[in-house]
C-alpha cells in the first residue's frame, strides 16, 4: 500500500498528537484540511491494511491498581487455535503470541489483585488441561515510547 503526505500526516498525528477534545476527528480533519469523514475514511483503510494495529489510549495499569504477569505455555502445535482462544476471552490478557521455543504460547494478563492473576492462571490450566505455565509477575516497569515517524512531510 502506497501512503500519501496526508497519510503520513495523519499517522504522525494518532501516534503523538491525537486530540483529547470531544471530536477528534474533526479537531484532525481541520489540521490536515481534509473533512472529518476523509479522516475516520483513512484510519478505517490504514487498520483494514494492517497498518495501524491499534487505535486507543495507553493508562498506566499499577496507577489503576492493577498487577500483570507475563506467561508461557507448552502447547502442542495442533492445538494453538484451541489453546488460544481459551486464552483470548479474558478481558485481561493484552497479548498473545507465539514463539519458537519449548514454552512457545506467551501471553500478558492484568487483573486487579495477585488474587485474581492467580485465579485467571488455575482456569486457564484448568480449560486447557495444560499445567505447565510460567507465570513472571512483573518486579519493574519499563515503558518503552516507539513513534514510527514518517517521512515526507
Amino acid at each position: 500500500m502506497k501512503l500519501d503526505n496526508t497519510d503520513k500526516r495523519l499517522l504522525n498525528m494518532v501516534q503523538t498528537e491525537f486530540p483529547i477534545v470531544s471530536q477528534p476527528y474533526a479537531d484532525m480533519a481541520r489540521r490536515l484540511n481534509i473533512s472529518e469523514e476523509e479522516v475516520i475514511r483513512r484510519l478505517k483503510r490504514l487498520m483494514d491494511e494492517g497498518i495501524i494495529r491499534r487505535l486507543g489510549g495507553v493508562f498506566d495499569s499499577r496507577k489503576l491498581g492493577y498487577r500483570g504477569t507475563l506467561c508461557g505455555m507448552k502447547v502442542p502445535a495442533e492445538r494453538v487455535d484451541e489453546v488460544a482462544e481459551v486464552v483470548n476471552r479474558y478481558p485481561g490478557v493484552t497479548h498473545n503470541y507465539l514463539r519458537e521455543h519449548e514454552y512457545n504460547m506467551w501471553f500478558t494478563v492484568l487483573a486487579d489483585s495477585p488474587e485474581k492473576l492467580d485465579k485467571i492462571i488455575n482456569e486457564i490450566k484448568e480449560k486447557t488441561g495444560i499445567k505447565d505455565i510460567l507465570n513472571l509477575p512483573a518486579e519493574r516497569f519499563f515503558k518503552v515510547m516507539v513513534n514510527f515517524e514518517l517521512d515526507g512531510v
